[in-house]
């Protein structure tokens, strides 16, 4: 019903910095990748910027955050093996929290412009995001044809980065690391992702040890900069790191 979105290299100047973001599903290990990564470019002498998608985009967080533990009985806070957390919000699907949550997550992709605007503004040579509207959109109905259509007019409005990467995992290996939902809600979670992925050619990492997460990592990355228009130096850089 509908056609999947033009490639970042077919839409997107090849002198802007490169913006790359991170989903899945929780305790795939988005943390431990992105840092690796962000570790790499520095290294190779690269200003980057990295940033939260819920600390430094979403809008009303604190309505958001007490919605959860007021209405919905969640707890706060980050799982971990030794003290897991029982969460209670994006797992939560009734209509009327569909609607709720289409408006604010066209807010939130509203704000995402002005702050990919501004960032690029200063000129770095990479940002990166924890999260994305991609998670979001993983979190509607995307069976509904309704919803499939909120969700592909939503990825025509924020900005499209080089390279979004999903981190697929079994979802009890991820729940064991981060319990924090239910694993069969995991599983719907992770099957949204994929969903996306070929809607908004986003680049599904398989699940491996971290050394193997890596490497797939930044040979997807190495890829993007070399399909990029005109080859930009900032590619050509990325292209040549040791990847």
């Amino acid at each position: 019903m509908f056609s999947t979105l033009p490639s970042p290299s077919e839409v997107r100047p090849a002198d802007h910095p490169l913006l790359i973001s991170f989903s899945g599903i929780d305790g795939a290990g988005k943390s431990t990748q992105i840092e690796g990564l962000q570790s790499l470019l520095c290294e190779a002498g690269m200003c980057v910027v990295r940033l939260q998608f819920w600390d430094d985009v979403a809008v009303l967080k604190r309505f958001r955050e007490d919605a959860m533990v007021k209405v919905f009985k969640g707890e706060k806070g980050i799982g971990s093996p030794e003290k897991p957390v029982h969460r209670n919000d994006k797992n939560v699907r009734r209509w009327y929290l569909t609607l709720g949550r289409c408006a604010l997550y066209l807010c939130d992709a509203i704000r995402l412009r002005s702050v990919v605007a501004k960032l690029r503004r200063r000129e770095p040579d990479a940002i990166i995001f924890d999260r994305y509207s991609y998670d979001e959109l993983a979190t509607l109905r995307l069976d509904s044809k309704l919803v499939r259509l909120y969700a592909w007019l939503l990825m025509k409005l924020i900005p499209q980065p080089d390279i979004a990467y999903v981190l697929d995992a079994e979802p009890e290996t991820a729940h064991r690391r981060k319990p924090e939902y239910p694993v069969d809600f995991l599983y719907r979670y992770r099957h949204a992702y994929l969903s996306l992925g070929s809607l908004a050619h986003m680049a599904i990492i398989d699940p491996g040890n971290p050394e193997e997460v890596q490497r797939n990592i930044r040979e997807r990355l190495r890829a993007s900069c070399q399909e990029r228009k005109n080859g930009s130096a900032l590619s050509r850089r990325v292209s040549t790191l040791g990847i």
